[in-house]
């Protein structure tokens, strides 16, 4: 049981995942939801519980790869597995039809709000913060200094996730261009791209001989492996599992496209 008592605790995320995961449940009775979307989307959230309210915390505070190893869960992961579960529609059906039209309505209607969307959903602004989120929090001062301190390492874990479910919802998007916000092509081609810097970092670090993470040592690791062999796995794991997560989120981005094709070339037909 000592595994599942969190390490450090935000109530801010907790109460977040807790109030997305009862809206899903509840959104699940009120409409028809495919056991793959269930699946995914729960899948997401159980991995989002275990990397940030469980023990796992206290091992990416003290050994460089498992934080890269939390890292990936946060940015690629969970992020990709909850957009494929498409939760929206489920959450909005899980509201009551009075609390659509006080709350939903009057929001969609607000310019200001359609504003911040198009900023935040900008495919150009959400790709470049997709990456530069990872490149900013291994910059080896930054590194150190959300170590250090909690505000810091929470700010690090929420922009990690908050980034990739932004960039996700836009690649992984299944309609077409209008009303969806990236061209289908370029939902192929962005993660192929998004992982290039992503590729270089990680093997910058993967085969650098200088100990670019000492805060690991003063803190003490929590496994009994050297500073070099520690931040090897770290470089690898920055690398590896993100550029296949990206190309599995590209061939998927193919799919819808393809899928797409049949239905485009009819609406145009009927022009």
């Amino acid at each position: 049981m000592h595994w599942f008592i969190p390490y450090d605790f935000s109530s801010f995320l907790f109460v977040t995942w807790l109030v997305a995961a009862l809206l899903f449940a509840r959104g699940s009775r009120q409409r028809p939801v495919s056991v793959a979307r269930r699946t995914s989307f729960w899948g997401g959230m159980g991995l989002l519980y275990i990397a940030s309210f469980t023990h796992f915390d206290f091992y990416a505070l003290h050994q460089f790869s498992v934080d890269r190893i939390q890292q990936v869960v946060l940015h690629h992961v969970v992020p990709l597995l909850i957009v494929l579960g498409r939760p929206l529609p489920v959450w909005r059906s899980a509201l009551a039809v009075r609390h659509r039209a006080r709350i939903i309505r009057p929001l969609r209607r607000s310019r200001v709000w359609r504003v911040t969307l198009a900023i935040v959903f900008s495919p150009l602004l959400a790709t470049l913060l997709f990456i530069a989120v990872v490149i900013f929090w291994l910059i080896p001062q930054m590194m150190t200094l959300a170590m250090l301190d909690v505000h810091l390492y929470r700010i690090m874990n929420f922009s990690m996730l908050a980034s990739g479910l932004i960039y996700w919802s836009l690649v992984l998007d299944h309609r077409p261009r209008p009303p969806a916000r990236m061209a289908p092509g370029a939902r192929v081609l962005s993660p192929l791209l998004s992982m290039t810097p992503q590729i270089l970092v990680g093997a910058f670090i993967t085969f650098s001989h200088v100990d670019l993470y000492p805060i690991f040592s003063i803190c003490g690791r929590a496994f009994d492996t050297s500073a070099m062999t520690d931040q090897v796995y770290g470089g690898l794991i920055t690398w590896i599992p993100a550029a296949l997560i990206e190309t599995a989120a590209a061939i998927l981005a193919l799919r819808a496209w393809m899928a797409l094709s049949p239905k485009t070339a009819h609406r145009d037909q009927g022009r």
